[in-house]
Protein backbone atom coordinates (compact mmCIF):
# COMPACT_ATOMS: atom_id res chain seq x y z
CA UNK A 1 0.00 0.00 0.00
CA UNK A 2 2.88 2.34 0.94
CA UNK A 3 4.56 1.53 -2.49
CA UNK A 4 1.31 2.64 -4.47
CA UNK A 5 0.90 5.63 -2.41
CA UNK A 6 4.55 6.89 -3.39
CA UNK A 7 4.30 5.83 -6.85
CA UNK A 8 1.02 7.83 -7.50
CA UNK A 9 2.62 11.20 -5.81
CA UNK A 10 5.18 10.15 -8.25
CA UNK A 11 3.27 10.31 -10.93
CA UNK A 12 1.35 13.70 -9.88
CA UNK A 13 4.34 15.37 -9.30
CA UNK A 14 5.79 14.11 -12.95
CA UNK A 15 2.91 15.67 -14.82
CA UNK A 16 2.73 18.54 -13.27
CA UNK A 17 6.75 19.17 -13.89
CA UNK A 18 6.16 18.30 -17.70
CA UNK A 19 3.79 21.48 -18.04
CA UNK A 20 6.03 23.89 -16.37
CA UNK A 21 9.18 23.40 -18.80
CA UNK A 22 6.82 24.60 -21.94
CA UNK A 23 6.78 27.94 -22.40
CA UNK A 24 9.46 29.48 -25.17
CA UNK A 25 11.73 32.78 -24.59
CA UNK A 26 10.24 35.72 -26.00
CA UNK A 27 6.35 34.59 -25.46
CA UNK A 28 5.34 34.26 -22.10
CA UNK A 29 2.69 31.76 -20.76
CA UNK A 30 0.85 29.98 -23.52
CA UNK A 31 -2.76 30.55 -23.80
CA UNK A 32 -4.48 27.27 -21.91
CA UNK A 33 -4.88 24.71 -24.59
CA UNK A 34 -8.87 25.22 -24.87
CA UNK A 35 -8.23 28.83 -26.06
CA UNK A 36 -6.03 27.64 -28.63
CA UNK A 37 -8.63 25.51 -29.99
CA UNK A 38 -11.44 28.06 -29.47
CA UNK A 39 -8.77 30.27 -31.88
CA UNK A 40 -11.56 31.61 -35.32
CA UNK A 41 -11.24 29.63 -38.44
CA UNK A 42 -13.11 31.64 -40.59
CA UNK A 43 -10.76 34.79 -42.92
CA UNK A 44 -13.20 37.52 -41.46
CA UNK A 45 -11.28 40.46 -39.94
CA UNK A 46 -11.81 40.92 -35.68
CA UNK A 47 -10.90 43.41 -32.86
CA UNK A 48 -9.46 40.32 -31.34
CA UNK A 49 -6.95 39.80 -34.17
CA UNK A 50 -7.73 37.32 -36.33
CA UNK A 51 -4.64 35.79 -38.06
CA UNK A 52 -6.58 33.56 -40.61
CA UNK A 53 -8.08 36.96 -41.98
CA UNK A 54 -7.71 38.05 -45.35
CA UNK A 55 -5.27 40.92 -44.05
CA UNK A 56 -2.87 38.77 -41.90
CA UNK A 57 -1.95 35.92 -44.21
CA UNK A 58 -1.00 39.23 -47.12
CA UNK A 59 1.29 39.96 -44.27
CA UNK A 60 2.85 36.32 -43.54
CA UNK A 61 1.09 35.83 -40.30
CA UNK A 62 1.22 32.16 -39.20
CA UNK A 63 -2.24 30.64 -38.74
CA UNK A 64 -1.15 29.78 -35.12
CA UNK A 65 -0.57 33.34 -33.91
CA UNK A 66 -2.55 34.26 -30.52
CA UNK A 67 -2.20 37.59 -28.51
CA UNK A 68 0.48 37.96 -26.19
CA UNK A 69 0.51 40.84 -23.24
CA UNK A 70 -1.91 43.11 -22.98
CA UNK A 71 -4.02 45.23 -25.19
CA UNK A 72 -3.01 49.34 -25.77
CA UNK A 73 -5.11 52.06 -26.96
CA UNK A 74 -4.67 54.72 -29.34
CA UNK A 75 -7.18 57.59 -27.88
CA UNK A 76 -7.81 60.67 -29.94
CA UNK A 77 -9.93 63.69 -28.82
CA UNK A 78 -10.46 61.93 -25.53
CA UNK A 79 -11.88 58.46 -27.20
CA UNK A 80 -10.72 55.19 -28.08
CA UNK A 81 -9.37 55.08 -31.39
CA UNK A 82 -7.57 52.23 -32.01
CA UNK A 83 -6.36 48.94 -30.22
CA UNK A 84 -2.86 47.57 -30.50
CA UNK A 85 -1.94 43.94 -29.87
CA UNK A 86 1.12 41.60 -29.91
CA UNK A 87 0.75 37.85 -31.52
CA UNK A 88 3.34 35.02 -31.45
CA UNK A 89 2.82 32.08 -33.37
CA UNK A 90 4.50 28.90 -32.01
CA UNK A 91 4.84 27.05 -35.05
CA UNK A 92 6.54 29.95 -37.01
CA UNK A 93 8.67 31.40 -34.15
CA UNK A 94 7.40 35.29 -35.05
CA UNK A 95 6.13 38.26 -33.38
CA UNK A 96 3.92 40.15 -34.72
CA UNK A 97 1.88 43.63 -34.41
CA UNK A 98 -1.64 43.85 -34.70
CA UNK A 99 -4.08 47.33 -34.88
CA UNK A 100 -7.68 47.53 -34.86
CA UNK A 101 -8.93 50.81 -35.62
CA UNK A 102 -12.56 51.50 -34.18
CA UNK A 103 -15.87 52.05 -36.31
CA UNK A 104 -16.37 55.10 -34.49
CA UNK A 105 -13.40 56.69 -35.18
CA UNK A 106 -13.76 55.33 -39.10
CA UNK A 107 -16.84 57.17 -39.22
CA UNK A 108 -15.65 60.72 -38.21
CA UNK A 109 -11.89 60.16 -40.29
CA UNK A 110 -11.82 58.86 -43.70
CA UNK A 111 -8.32 58.82 -44.43
CA UNK A 112 -5.59 58.13 -41.82
CA UNK A 113 -2.44 56.77 -41.37
CA UNK A 114 -1.31 54.11 -39.60
CA UNK A 115 1.95 51.96 -38.84
CA UNK A 116 2.76 48.63 -36.54
CA UNK A 117 5.15 46.81 -35.54
CA UNK A 118 7.31 44.52 -33.18
CA UNK A 119 9.07 46.99 -30.47
CA UNK A 120 12.76 44.64 -29.71
CA UNK A 121 14.05 45.97 -26.06
CA UNK A 122 17.27 44.01 -26.96
CA UNK A 123 17.81 45.73 -30.27
CA UNK A 124 16.42 49.39 -29.46
CA UNK A 125 14.68 49.44 -32.73
CA UNK A 126 10.94 48.44 -34.31
CA UNK A 127 11.05 45.06 -35.87
CA UNK A 128 8.82 43.95 -39.03
CA UNK A 129 7.28 47.23 -39.21
CA UNK A 130 4.68 48.64 -41.60
CA UNK A 131 3.00 51.55 -42.96
CA UNK A 132 -0.09 52.47 -44.75
CA UNK A 133 -1.16 56.27 -45.71
CA UNK A 134 -4.43 57.92 -46.55
CA UNK A 135 -6.34 54.64 -45.44
CA UNK A 136 -9.56 53.57 -44.34
CA UNK A 137 -8.88 50.02 -43.72
CA UNK A 138 -9.98 48.96 -40.29
CA UNK A 139 -6.87 45.37 -39.65
CA UNK A 140 -3.55 46.72 -39.59
CA UNK A 141 -0.47 43.56 -39.43
CA UNK A 142 2.83 43.67 -38.94
CA UNK A 143 5.53 41.62 -41.27
CA UNK A 144 6.81 39.14 -38.94
CA UNK A 145 9.05 40.42 -36.64
CA UNK A 146 12.35 37.32 -35.72
CA UNK A 147 12.36 38.51 -31.88
CA UNK A 148 10.33 35.30 -30.25
CA UNK A 149 13.77 35.05 -27.83
CA UNK A 150 13.79 38.67 -26.99
CA UNK A 151 11.78 40.57 -25.16
CA UNK A 152 9.41 42.55 -26.92
CA UNK A 153 6.31 45.03 -27.05
CA UNK A 154 3.70 45.31 -29.85
CA UNK A 155 3.67 49.96 -31.12
CA UNK A 156 1.14 51.39 -33.42
CA UNK A 157 0.18 54.74 -34.09
CA UNK A 158 -2.73 56.47 -35.82
CA UNK A 159 -2.75 59.85 -37.46
CA UNK A 160 -5.89 61.82 -39.10
CA UNK A 161 -5.33 64.55 -42.01
CA UNK A 162 -4.33 67.73 -39.92
CA UNK A 163 -3.02 66.15 -36.74
CA UNK A 164 0.88 67.30 -36.51
CA UNK A 165 1.96 64.18 -34.74
CA UNK A 166 0.28 60.41 -34.23
CA UNK A 167 -1.23 59.13 -31.45
CA UNK A 168 0.55 56.39 -30.45
CA UNK A 169 0.41 53.12 -27.65
CA UNK A 170 2.63 49.93 -27.12
CA UNK A 171 1.38 46.70 -25.67
CA UNK A 172 3.22 45.63 -22.24
CA UNK A 173 6.70 44.27 -22.35
CA UNK A 174 6.83 40.59 -22.71
CA UNK A 175 10.03 38.65 -22.02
Amino acid sequence: MRARKTAIAASACAFVLLGAGSALAGTGPAPAPDARKAAPQSTAPSADGNPRSLKAQAAGVCSDAYQIGTTAYIDRKGAHAASVKQFYSPRCKKNYGYVWVWKSFRDKVKDYDVSTGVYSYARDEVVGQDWWNDTNVQEFWSLPADTAAECTAAIGELRAPGDPLPGHAMTSKRC
